[in-house]
């Protein structure tokens, strides 16, 4: 899927720009509560599968890199779960209505050229009192950090993927029927010049 940069390059990048140690530990603080069939939407090369706790049995992947589910290869041999490739598009999940116990979503709201649709395909997934766990970047509260993520969006979206820096995941999970529980909000520790790429939010949402 996408072009040669997106197929090859951006895969790449996405494992050094979210591998990192602040990064990781975001990582694991959204895996918490995970338990049961899981669905992660946006599996990219595997970086959560270490995060996962014990009360996971398995777990489905949605990813649309052949080349980042390639490099999750050794993450996927060392997992203690089994995990397969049931999809590659977040707006149309190939799973059944309230099929799993939760769904996890890191970094993939801000790619998915629908980000609508792929909530309500999250929330359609998740049984009722499941949970959705989301970690993501996007619209900074500070008006001039907001200024030049609107500037910066169509370059970002250029090189990365599609990525957009403005989208609200909040209001984007919201309206797709799911109740937000509290959400942690802040800049990743860094130069103020990275802060249009560096707000995040990390939440767990439930289905009714």
């Amino acid at each position: 899927m996408g072009g040669w940069w997106e197929r090859h390059v951006v895969p790449r990048l996405v494992e050094n720009a979210l591998g990192s140690g602040d990064v990781r530990r975001e990582r694991a603080a959204v895996c918490e509560g995970l338990s049961g069939r899981v669905l992660e939407v946006g599996f990219g090369s595997g970086l959560n599968l270490s995060h996962l706790p014990a009360g996971v049995t398995s777990l489905d992947a949605v990813e649309p890199s052949d080349l980042g589910w390639s490099m999750s290869a050794p993450r996927r041999d060392a997992a203690r779960l089994p995990v397969a490739r049931v999809g590659l598009d977040g707006q149309h999940l190939d799973v059944e209505d309230a099929s799993y116990d939760a769904v996890l979503c890191t970094f993939s709201l801000c790619t998915i050229p629908d980000a609508a649709l792929a909530a309500r395909e999250m929330a359609r997934a998740v049984r009722p009192g499941g949970t959705v766990h989301v970690l993501e970047h996007g619209a900074s509260p500070d008006p001039r950090v907001r200024r030049w993520q609107a500037r910066l969006d169509p370059v970002e979206r250029a090189v990365a993927g599609g990525c957009h820096l403005t989208r609200d995941p909040v209001a984007l999970v919201r309206a797709a029927g799911l109740e937000v529980g509290p959400v942690t909000q802040r800049y990743l520790p860094g130069p103020a010049v990275s802060r249009p790429w560096t707000y995040g939010y990390r939440f767990v949402a439930r289905r009714p």
